[in-house]
């Protein structure tokens, strides 16, 4: 049995081991008939014996302190009905409690604590730091930190992810000007070149014509002028006759 497990219970005489914990309550053994029972919360207070302090006209002292003190002192044990031997048996193995304020009944009540935990071999110690210590550090150890890495993480990434997101769009409208810029251009290329061919041809079409028509003027111009040439002659022929 070990003295970080031994509670006082409000309401009922001398000291428990505690057994379970449970929501309304607890199961208990009594240290001095054995009994177990249950004691529920809604009715009495716990008390671990390792949480209770005791007044000092310096600091507060936990309670091993004193009960290691009555272990090593050599007085011997007063009646707890004695008021006057009760204090002067404190004074004598602890004499920094403050009286003032640790009454008679917490004497008495110590006295009968310190006779049971006797009673039971019980150790009279704390639980030893050491052993908080490496529970700590091996809930330290556990994996759930890297998760939380793993999480800021990818957090981290997200909010980097973000801002490449809104940037596709304006990067689309970018690439999509200039692609509707070069097909209207390449659409307009072709009419260009078709009406710049569509004039040509009719260049290509209007110089025969124009060159016909200089031919035939010409042609005819040469045939007045040949008619005219014959009519001289007949003329003349005329006037010798």
């Amino acid at each position: 049995m070990e003295y970080n497990k031994i509670i006082a219970v409000t309401g009922l005489p001398g000291l428990y081991e505690l057994l379970s914990s449970k929501s309304d309550g607890a199961i208990v053994r009594s240290l001095d008939d054995k009994s177990t029972r249950f004691v529920s919360s809604r009715i009495h207070n716990f008390s671990h014996l390792e949480s209770i302090e005791i007044y000092t006209v310096r600091e507060n002292v936990n309670l091993v302190e004193i009960l290691k003190a009555m272990e090593s002192s050599g007085e011997k044990l007063p009646e707890d009905k004695d008021g006057s031997g009760l204090k002067n048996y404190f004074s004598k193995v602890y004499p920094d409690l403050d009286f003032d304020r640790v009454y008679s009944s917490d004497l008495k009540k110590m006295v009968k604590w310190y006779v049971v935990l006797k009673n039971n071999n019980i150790e009279i110690k704390l639980s030893e730091p050491a052993e908080e210590e490496v529970v700590e550090e091996e809930a330290a150890e556990e994996k759930p930190a890297p998760k939380k890495k793993a999480a800021a993480a990818e957090k981290e990434e997200k909010a980097a992810a973000k801002p490449a997101a809104a940037e596709k769009p304006k990067a689309k409208k970018a690439e999509d000007e200039p692609a509707a810029k070069k097909t209207a251009a390449v659409e307009e290329a072709p009419v260009a070149k078709k009406k710049a061919a569509a004039g040509k041809e009719e260049k290509a079409t209007a110089k025969p014509a124009a060159a016909e028509k200089a031919k035939a003027e010409k042609a005819k111009e040469n045939g007045k002028a040949g008619k005219a040439a014959a009519e001289k002659p007949k003329k003349a022929a005329k006037k010798k006759s």
